[in-house]
């Protein structure tokens, strides 16, 4: 049965070309608070988020960001963040220490993070916005914490562009839900079909037009590159590989 929400959740796409329209300040806040409908960990509510209108402050973020043009173009910036600051304060005035340096309180707050921002994305997109998730605000997290003026136990998770969509986005296909969905147990049987039909797929949407075809391991699977070979060079690389210490510099010990 194909609803107005399903309608949106089945056309959500990354937007990175805006248009210069402003978006207006009542409307940000009322995304967010449909961001904060979403569900949160035992009603702790561990994130907050910072929005950026500012061009001087957009620009610093672009570079700190990968030199991402739309963080530039789109008329707001959403910094998400994990945010176990908020509760320190409440247990500091109730009496309490907050037990915050181990991994479950990061995961809490990195999860609650993620459930809020994609409620934000379908409100967003609900009312004719476009966004776009920006990863690569963990880079410089350090920077942007600065820049952001973020206290201890607060850490950027995601970015998010916000804005009016100035061309119509490309919807990318997804796995085939053989490979996603398992009933009873976890069954991997018959995958490598199902990724290869999905190689195809991709492949067909044009998006890696003029890449290097041959694999790193000198095979072909017969959908030259797609999908498999341009996911599997991106997980062989580590990334951001200071985070953890970065983290432990927030107060996110992870222990």
């Amino acid at each position: 049965m194909q609803t107005a929400t399903m309608e949106v959740i089945h056309r959500h796409a990354s937007v990175r070309s805006y248009k210069s329209d402003q978006v207006a300040k009542e409307l940000v806040e009322e995304i967010v608070v449909a961001g904060q409908r979403a569900s949160t960990s035992s009603n702790m509510q561990c994130y907050s988020v910072v929005a950026v209108s500012d061009s001087m402050k957009r620009e610093k973020l672009a570079k700190l960001c990968g030199n991402q043009k739309h963080i530039r173009q789109a008329p707001i910036f959403l910094a998400w963040c994990a945010d176990l600051s908020r509760l320190e304060r409440v247990c500091e005035r109730r009496g309490y220490k907050q037990v915050s340096k181990n991994v479950e309180s990061f995961l809490v707050s990195a999860v609650d993070v993620a459930l809020a921002m994609q409620n934000a994305t379908l409100a967003a997109e609900s009312l004719g916005l476009g966004m776009c998730y920006i990863g690569a605000i963990r880079n410089h997290p350090l920077d942007v914490i600065e820049l952001l003026e973020l206290p201890s136990l607060v850490f950027p998770i995601s970015g998010m562009t916000l804005g009016w969509p100035s061309i119509a986005p490309k919807l990318r296909p997804r796995l085939p839900l053989g490979a996603v969905l398992h009933w009873e147990r976890y069954e991997s049987q018959g995958e490598e079909a199902l990724i290869r039909e999905y190689d195809t797929s991709m492949k067909a949407t044009g998006i890696y037009d003029g890449r290097q075809i041959k694999s790193n391991s000198g095979k072909d699977s017969g959908e030259g590159y797609s999908w498999s070979e341009h996911t599997a060079r991106r997980v062989s690389r580590s990334v951001r590989v200071n985070l953890k210490q970065e983290l432990a510099d927030r107060g996110f010990l992870l222990e």
